[in-house]
């Protein structure tokens, strides 16, 4: 994983300490093989961290986009959570799921760190299904290393 942020502001005190990142703030994620899988940018961001009990949470909120570029899919929400001892992410907020064979919505959200496996824990009742080729090919446009194939 990899955090980029234009401006971080550090706070610190006798039983806890915590980063925020006002003016937005990119985070990048990479698989096993070392190309770009998840990328998660929002308007702001805060990292707290408790001494007492070694425990530390991260928050991204304002405008949250989550794309996992392999499996092409985005989640759209406004708040997003980093439990990074579990590895998890998560939100109880509305959320907004593209993929390529659909469109899901609903409140509530969580997954891997790396947004491979996403579940809507309170779907909506209407949903839409894309049908597609089943021969076409997909190319991930940001680790393919090549020519690209013209039609």
């Amino acid at each position: 994983m990899r955090m980029e942020a234009d401006v971080m502001e550090r706070y610190q005190n006798d039983s806890m300490s915590y980063e925020l990142f006002p003016k937005g703030l990119a985070v990048f994620g990479y698989n096993e093989e070392g190309l770009l899988e998840t990328e998660i940018t929002a308007e702001n961001g805060r990292h707290v961290k408790m001494e007492k009990n070694d425990s530390e949470q991260w928050e991204a909120y304002g405008n949250v986009v989550v794309r996992n570029i392999i499996n092409q899919e985005v989640m759209e929400t406004d708040t997003l959570y980093w439990d990074r001892k579990n590895e998890k992410i998560y939100t109880d907020c509305y959320v907004k799921l593209y993929s390529p064979d659909g469109y899901m919505q609903g409140y509530g959200m969580e997954s891997d760190q790396r947004a491979r496996n996403s579940i809507i824990l309170r779907p909506f009742d209407s949903y839409g299904v894309i049908v597609q080729d089943s021969t076409e090919v997909r190319i991930d446009s940001v680790n393919f290393i090549g020519p690209l194939i013209k039609k």
